[in-house]
């Protein structure tokens, strides 16, 4: 079966909403120590009127009636039983610029690099790959994101600072299963017995 690629923000939104395991590598390129490695990542869908997005749209000055939904992101280690770090989280939501959804803005309560609020601008190319740019006080972010399978997926992102690039990381990203979806494969399997 062919895979069928997002094409708007929120249909990608959809398609990685669960637990993905990371395995990350970073290359700086400067005395930074090495922060590759592995970890979790829970993607939730915010529906278009849950109060998270008035809440992010108002903090950005951004008329929430145009946001068409969004995700929260939380990151933790691999392997961490404890609740995630909401020090660790980012609320997206998505403004496309027009009816095709191809193009648009993310209105980000945190940012990735620099931990404030911010735009990005977003793009899906006729292959499939997410292309979100975003401009920081003192640096640029470029992430690259697409979908392999249904169940694994690919994200290269850069840093540019003033002097040039500061940094390269590549993740590849499989779905975990969760388990309500495990316990109800077993009672599948078992049935069969």
């Amino acid at each position: 079966m062919q895979l069928i690629p997002p094409m708007t923000m929120m249909d990608f939104f959809r398609k990685s909403e669960g637990n993905w395991f990371i395995q990350r590598t970073v290359h700086h390129f400067d005395l930074v120590s090495d922060e590759s490695g592995e970890s979790n990542l829970v993607i939730r869908v915010i529906e278009p009127n849950d109060p998270q997005i008035e809440q992010v749209c108002n903090s950005q000055n951004v008329n929430p009636v145009k946001a068409k939904g969004g995700a929260s992101f939380l990151w933790q280690a691999n392997l961490d039983n404890d609740e995630p770090n909401p020090d660790y989280a980012a609320i997206l939501i998505d403004i496309p610029d027009d009816e095709t959804g191809l193009f648009g803005k993310l209105i980000r309560n945190e940012g990735y690099v620099e931990k404030i609020p911010v735009i990005c601008r977003y793009w899906f190319g006729k292959d499939g790959i997410l292309t979100i740019n975003t401009e920081y006080g003192n640096s640029q972010g470029q992430e690259r994101c697409w979908f392999i399978t249904d169940d694994f997926r690919v994200r290269v992102c850069t840093v540019r600072m003033m002097n040039g690039v500061q940094l390269m990381t590549y993740c590849s990203e499989r779905r975990c299963i969760t388990p309500d979806v495990l316990e109800e494969m077993v009672q599948k399997n078992s049935a069969r017995i």
